[in-house]
């Protein structure tokens, strides 16, 4: 009803009401993320008499698929807050960023990540929040076991089976299950040089290198009964968190909201770059979420304000501490770079820049990035087929690629 009433109410001039539908960042569950829209678009309300903002929130293993259906529909949000946006882009269904956010704040955004949101070298994503990912350790139980922080394959191997040996519940937890597969896949890509695409942008996802990787996670930390007692396949992101931040976990590719989530738990968290076969990963992975406007009820204008008001530092900083995420304005970077009290966080603010990002500019990365959630998990189990696997994404990505 919300969406109805905001298609017809903007033409002639009355109140507006934008519908928002944002991704779930609670690393508990809980409402923080809603209590956060919610408080931006009651701030924003009172200096905007006549926009209503209503916020919708959905878990991360939902809300692209959410935002998807509505649009199908024919009731796409004014503003989405999801993972992807290439292929709406390509649709002709998204307002460009200059249709919507003023100058000032299109040139606060950090470079590297604005340009990630343009297809056809017209920008249409703007960066939400960042992050880079680095491997986890419960501090606590390597120096029990007598361990130092891996660097090597290798070194995985060895750590995973004294913590093993030491009744660990997740010696190394691997979560490949629905939730954030594509990110856990992409890690262990880079780990080896690999990578969803080469240097000109052509899906490789059967490459040699990713061939290799998931070999040797099927082979040794899967085959080895170093991931424990949930089938990789079935284990999601946030139990996978949950459980580091209960001491039951070695080791696990982590991101900063994860530092403060350990944290209250009384959980000391080690941090060294992803180890590939002979050395630290030649690139880190940097994340992006996305925000959009949909152009279909043609709230522009009121779309752009509210944006603009949603990306001053206040904000920006106000969720950056909230989940320990990275800003994505200079502004706001610069004040995080600069404060000690984010000193656990400049590790993952150095790595940003020269991080790989998802190949978020091609339509096709949305139901590539499902089709990598919904399978890869079964290429390391038991009878797990990585080349199989992986060559049949990768027919699909090739084929969804030369559909565009």
């Amino acid at each position: 009803m919300t969406v109805a009433l905001a298609g017809c109410s903007g033409s002639d001039g009355g109140d507006v009401t934008l519908t928002l539908v944002a991704a779930d960042y609670d690393p508990e569950g809980g409402d923080s993320t809603k209590r956060y829209w919610d408080g931006v678009a009651e701030a924003f309300e009172a200096e905007n008499k006549g926009i209503k903002v209503d916020v919708t929130i959905h878990d991360w293993k939902d809300v692209d698929r959410e935002v998807a259906e509505m649009v199908e529909a024919g009731k796409a949000p004014d503003i989405a807050q999801i993972g992807a946006y290439a292929d709406y882009a390509a649709d002709g269904k998204l307002y460009s960023v200059d249709e919507m956010l003023s100058i000032p704040v299109q040139a606060n955004m950090l470079a590297p990540l604005a340009e990630a949101g343009e297809v056809g070298r017209v920008s249409y994503g703007i960066p939400f929040v960042a992050s880079t990912r680095l491997l986890f350790y419960n501090q606590k139980l390597f120096t029990q076991a007598g361990l130092e922080p891996p660097k090597t394959w290798d070194g995985i191997e060895t750590a995973a089976k004294a913590l093993k040996a030491r009744g660990v519940k997740y010696p190394f937890a691997l979560p490949l299950g629905n939730e954030e597969a594509q990110a856990e896949t992409m890690m262990w890509m880079l780990s080896n040089g690999g990578g969803y695409t080469d240097s000109v942008g052509t899906y490789t996802i059967d490459s040699e290198q990713n061939v290799q990787v998931f070999g040797w996670l099927r082979d040794t930390l899967v085959g080895e009964g170093l991931t424990g007692p949930v089938a990789p396949a079935e284990l999601d992101r946030k139990p996978a968190f949950t459980a580091f931040a209960n001491g039951e976990v070695g080791m696990l590719n982590g991101h900063p909201s994860l530092l403060q989530q350990a944290g209250k738990k009384g959980v000391k968290v080690g941090m060294v770059p992803l180890p590939g076969p002979k050395g630290k990963a030649r690139s880190s992975m940097g994340v992006a979420d996305w925000m959009m406007g949909f152009k279909q009820n043609g709230h522009a204008s009121e779309i752009g304000k509210f944006l603009d008001f949603a990306y001053s530092d206040e904000n920006v900083l106000k969720f950056a501490d909230e989940y320990d995420l990275l800003p994505v304005t200079v502004s706001a970077s610069e004040a995080m770079s600069a404060d000690p009290a984010h000193k656990d966080l400049w590790p993952f603010l150095a790595a940003l820049p020269e991080s790989t990002l998802y190949p978020v500019g091609k339509t096709s990365w949305a139901k590539v990035s499902e089709s990598v959630k919904k399978q890869i998990g079964t290429a390391v189990g038991p009878n797990g087929d990585p080349t199989g696997t992986l060559t049949a994404i990768g027919r699909e990505a090739s084929a969804m690629e030369n559909a565009e």
